[in-house]
């Protein structure tokens, strides 16, 4: 309700419906996870609103996202036919900057930029009660009709050079069709996650077989581990650790005072770590925890995070 942007576009909706313009909207932040396939809904269309609200810097990543699928996936002779105009509007600093941006970034991908629109919005109130601004934003939307309608011609911009000349993207020959296809994979969680399943399993494969000349250290961290744990009553756990470098995963099971600590395979695990081999020497070298290198993003983990925390209290490293 507090969003100066989606007031506007309101405004330039109801203008363009009285033109007998079909207008659809897309909220990025509704299509997150579909972002990548946007760009197949050009094709049929004559304009484009940008439209973001500038809340503390730059235009936003979800309209960077969609831009960025523009680039690599979007028919570029499509959208060199394409008029585009820029809405930002800013409760903060920065809305003309935001709209130089959307912009510059269209007429890299051979769009047609129009006038867009833009402002510092401290109150939705001034914007709502203020019939003068009113009257600015249906002009702005009759002045993106009237450029649409009658194909008003650009003046040729260096933004295009440059990309004619030094920006173009690696040529993999791909076709409008196949470009599709393949922004409807990236946008598909699920084949992109069998896709680095598939890679992880022949990095293994590839590992095994070129282990023979090299042969690995099959008891490395196992008697740190052992070592430098102190009981904890009544805990008890299995926790998987899988450092990348490693053809086998570390396995730790704890009872009580007991633990016993191997490379092998599994099941039920109360936790899976997995991290690089440098980050595990910092762990048992007591120059980091389990915790500190999960906030600091050096290992990923899935399972309980109590017992994640509970492996600091285990393992006394340093």
């Amino acid at each position: 309700m507090d969003d100066p942007t989606l007031y506007v576009l309101d405004k330039i909706e109801e203008v363009l419906d009285e033109l007998h313009v079909t207008v659809e909207m897309f909220k990025l932040h509704e299509l997150k996870n579909s972002i990548t396939t946007l760009p197949q809904t050009l094709k049929d269309v004559d304009g484009i609103i940008l439209a973001t609200t500038i809340e503390w810097y730059g235009i936003g990543g979800y309209m960077q996202q969609f831009l960025d699928a523009c680039w690599l996936y979007g028919d570029k002779e499509k959208i060199g036919n394409i008029y585009m105009c820029p809405i930002v509007m800013s409760t903060t600093y920065g809305e003309q900057d935001g709209k130089l941006n959307l912009a510059t970034a269209w007429e890299i991908l051979g769009g047609r930029p129009c006038s867009g629109l833009c402002g510092y919005i401290e109150d939705m109130s001034i914007l709502e009660n203020n019939e003068d601004y009113l009257r600015i934003i249906e002009k702005k939307a009759e002045n993106l009709y009237r450029t649409i309608n009658q194909k008003m011609p650009c003046l040729p911009a260096s933004n295009q050079a440059v990309k004619q000349k030094i920006t173009v993207p690696r040529n993999i020959d791909l076709t409008p069709q196949e470009s599709e296809q393949l922004s409807q994979y990236a946008s598909d969680d699920s084949y992109v996650q069998r896709q680095k399943a598939d890679i992880q399993e022949l990095t293994s494969l590839f590992r095994d077989m070129m282990g023979n000349s090299e042969k690995e250290n099959t008891s490395e961290f196992l008697a740190d581990l052992e070592t430098h744990f102190k009981p904890l009553a009544g805990f008890a756990t299995k926790c998987k650790i899988v450092i990348e470098e490693k053809k086998k995963p570390i396995i730790i099971e704890v009872d009580g005072a007991h633990i016993n600590c191997y490379y092998g395979e599994g099941d039920n695990f109360d936790v899976e770590i997995q991290m690089s081999q440098a980050s595990m020497k910092e762990i048992v070298s007591g120059m980091t925890n389990f915790q500190r290198a999960f906030m600091a993003g050096d290992m990923r983990m899935k399972g309980d995070f109590n017992v994640l925390r509970s492996l600091d209290q285990i393992f006394i490293f340093g």
